[in-house]
């Protein structure tokens, strides 16, 4: 009787570790899943961060004669230089001066744009620079919800979005 009592048993712990291992796989991935959001969405804030310095720090009175002004693709090329391991192809940046004229693209696609800016009629020292990006992360927690499949549709991305804004120093 011991013997056949012990065999229950057994199989017991078998399927004991069974439910509780998969809530555990779960929350292990769910861990690294949080730990690569949070990584992404600070990247990007320092990303756009350095754009927009970058951007302020280039402005009507920067050096005599006035050769400082910068263009789309440069502050692009900064936006993209400093964030390291986020798509630029599916990163939506924007560009805002102070009087609410906007640029905007794809980080790619901003960096084949040669305008200059902020335009002449909002780069004077004082007017504020806004940049904005967003980007869609896409988790793999998707695959534990139910009908994911593929392709990745809109459920199973999460927006992330950084805006930095400052005046322009020069």
């Amino acid at each position: 009787m011991t013997l056949r009592r012990r065999n229950s048993r057994r199989g017991a712990s078998i399927v004991e570790f069974t439910l509780i291992g998969i809530a555990m796989i779960f929350v292990v991935i769910s861990f690294f899943e949080m730990a690569r959001g949070m990584w992404t969405y600070q990247t990007l804030a320092y990303a756009v961060r350095e754009g927009t310095r970058y951007a302020a720090m280039h402005g009507k009175d920067c050096a005599s004669p006035n050769t400082c002004q910068v263009t789309v693709a440069q502050i692009a090329g900064v936006v993209k230089s400093a964030a390291v391991g986020v798509d630029p192809t599916s990163t939506t940046l924007t560009l805002t001066t102070a009087s609410g004229s906007a640029t905007s693209n794809t980080i790619t696609n901003l960096l084949s744009n040669s305008t200059n800016w902020p335009p002449s009629t909002a780069y004077a020292p004082g007017q504020k620079v806004t940049i904005s990006a967003v980007y869609p992360f896409r988790t793999i927690l998707a695959m534990f919800w139910v009908g994911a499949g593929r392709p990745v549709n809109s459920s199973q991305t999460f927006n992330l979005g950084a805006t930095s804004s400052e005046p322009i120093q020069f």
